[in-house]
């Protein structure tokens, strides 16, 4: 039997492929997805769930998911400052696909 493949239209502007990677693509976008997931997190916290990450990146890559409305950032007024950030409701519908990856990366550790 043959199989057929799917015609797929060229990967331009419009792909939902190529939408999807613009907001996801980040090398620590995922991990940071990953580690916020459904809870509530700090700054600190998320610096050393996210092993290897420079402060500016972390800074950079909050930054972009904030602007991007997958993550949401609360700041309360107060000294020491304390930021508190969580998945919005955009930010959640990307658990699905960071725990098949997880799930792939499980199966598949090199």
């Amino acid at each position: 039997m043959e199989k057929k493949l799917k015609i797929h239209p060229a990967s331009d502007e419009r792909c939902p492929v190529r939408a999807s990677l613009t907001l996801l693509s980040g090398k620590w976008t995922l991990m940071i997805l990953f580690q916020i997931n459904e809870n509530v997190m700090r700054y600190g916290e998320l610096k050393r769930a996210v092993t290897g990450i420079s402060e500016k990146m972390l800074i950079q890559e909050l930054n972009m998911l904030v602007e991007n409305k997958l993550v949401s950032k609360k700041v309360y007024p107060q000294i020491p400052p304390k930021v508190e950030y969580r998945l919005t409701e955009l930010g959640l519908k990307t658990l699905p696909i960071v725990d098949q990856l997880a799930e792939f990366g499980l199966e598949n550790l090199v």
